[in-house]
Parts: C-alpha cells; structure tokens; sequence
C-alpha cells in the first residue's frame, strides 16, 4: 500500500460498529484474539474477513479455496488481471495484489455507501493496480471490452442468495466475453445441503464454458450440510492437478468435483435463462 496519503492509510477503529449502507447495515466487528483482523457483517450476515497485517490470510473457507483457484490461474508472481463482482472488504482483491504486485484489478460494487467506508476502513484507495467502481456487476461487465481479463470472481450475494441476473445465461455470456480465452471465472454460492442451486448454475455455465467444476466441503456434497459451493470455468482445460494438490494441502478439507462428474450432476437440470 502507498503510504503517500494519510486517507489511503486504514483505519478501522473510526468505523467500529453498525452504519447503515444503500442495501441496510454494515457492521465493522475487531477480532479480540488477533488485533489485525476485522470481520464485516452486511445485514447481518458475515461477508468479509480482513487482516490489516496480512492481506494473504483467508479466514473464510469458501476464500481459501478461491484463493488455491487464483494461485494455480498463472505462474506464481505473475500479474493476474481480475475483475471483481461484488467488492465489501475487498479480501480477495487484497490478495491478489499482495501475491501478484501489480496486477490491474476492477471491483464493481452495487451499494455506494459500502464502497465508500470499505475505501476508508482499509485504505483500498492505496492498494497498488485497484480500482472500485460503484456499479451493478452485469452493468460493469457490459462496460468491459472483449478479452480484458484473466479471471472474473463473483461474490455478491441478496441477503444469503445471489442476485438472479448475476447467475443466469446472460451473466454467464458476458463473463465468458469479458475474460480471456484461457481465462477463469471463480463463484462463489451459499447452498442447501441438496446443492440444487450449484447445480442449476453448473448446467448455465456449462451452456457457455468448455470446462465448469466445483469445490466444496466433502460432507455438503455428501447432503449433510448447508454451505459455499465454489464454481469454477473455463474455456481452456482447467489446472486441476495443481489445484487438487493446493486443495489437498489447505487448512479446509475440500473437494474438487471434476468437470466430467459436474455434467452428470447436471443431468437434466435446466438452465436458469
């Protein structure tokens, strides 16, 4: 982070507590066992988990894995264009940047007042290559020329479910258009222990991309907990050997669901248009 500016140095102490936001509350919450870390409640509902200290730290399992996802996307250090729909804290984002320095990255996120106490909580203005944008993520997409990225992360959630038009056909075409043709697309879904809405998103994306997959925590896909699911698409074959090895080695057990076993799951499964 630059240290150029004394509002691009974060600040969360000032923003402890609850602030209401375009789409309701925001509540910014210090973590008493480490003072670097900071959880973000929107309405209520945990979203982010930040480490001032340590922008490489993923507290959210769903994160960790989309994070092995960005790790094995190119080599290790390399820029990693991406584009964000859906920002809060930004704790991908600041990932990114901390393990490839430099990388272009554009956050798009609905609720204006969000960005604005994100951008002075944790100093996002002084994250190198960042840029957030206060727009709806379909909008921004269609705003994006063909080819701009090499990987478009979707983690934008309506209370626990994801907004509809950011998980249909439409939204699966402009993410395919918008990304490179080995590019990746990680999203991330809250699901039911059945895992029906990662089936209906598998069988939608799978009407654009070569190649979908899905990383989730052995006893959700087993019907016996309710949890994220983590889709993941390509047009080009995915990584799966380094990813099942990041996968097997993180702190959460997961596991990778391959593409060929992620088209019998959709098996008769319609689309959602």
């Amino acid at each position: 982070m630059s240290p150029s500016r004394a509002s691009d140095r974060p600040r969360p102490e000032r923003f402890a507590g609850v602030h209401g936001i375009d789409s309701g509350t925001v509540e910014l919450v210090p973590d008493r066992s480490d003072p670097g870390g900071w959880s973000i409640l929107v309405n209520r509902v945990p979203s982010s988990y930040v480490h001032l200290g340590d922008p490489t730290r993923l507290d959210f399992e769903y994160m960790q894995w989309a994070g092995h996802v960005l790790d094995v996307a190119a080599p290790p250090g390399a820029r990693l264009p991406a584009v964000h729909v859906g920002g809060a804290g930004c704790t991908l984002a600041r990932y990114v940047a901390a393990t490839r320095p430099g990388s272009p990255q554009t956050v798009f996120e609905v609720d204006a007042l969000l960005v604005r106490i994100m951008q002075q909580a944790f100093g996002l203005r002084g994250v190198r290559g960042l840029r957030l944008k206060t727009q709806d993520g379909l909008e921004g997409l269609r705003s994006l020329p063909d080819a701009y990225s090499a990987v478009v992360i979707r983690d934008a959630f309506d209370g626990s479910q994801v907004p509809p038009h950011l998980a249909d056909a439409g939204f699966y075409a402009e993410t395919a258009r918008v990304l490179r043709a080995d590019g990746v697309y990680i999203g991330n879904i809250a699901d039911t222990a059945q895992v029906r809405e990662s089936r209906v998103e598998a069988a939608t994306a799978l009407e654009v991309f070569t190649h979908v997959a899905m990383i989730a925590e052995p006893g959700q896909l087993r019907g016996r907990r309710y949890g994220n699911v983590v889709l993941v698409a390509s047009q080009a074959p995915l990584p799966e050997d380094a990813l099942v090895r990041k996968l097997a080695g993180g702190a959460v057990r997961a596991r990778y669901v391959e593409p060929a076993r992620v088209k019998e799951l959709v098996a008769g499964v319609k689309p959602r248009h």
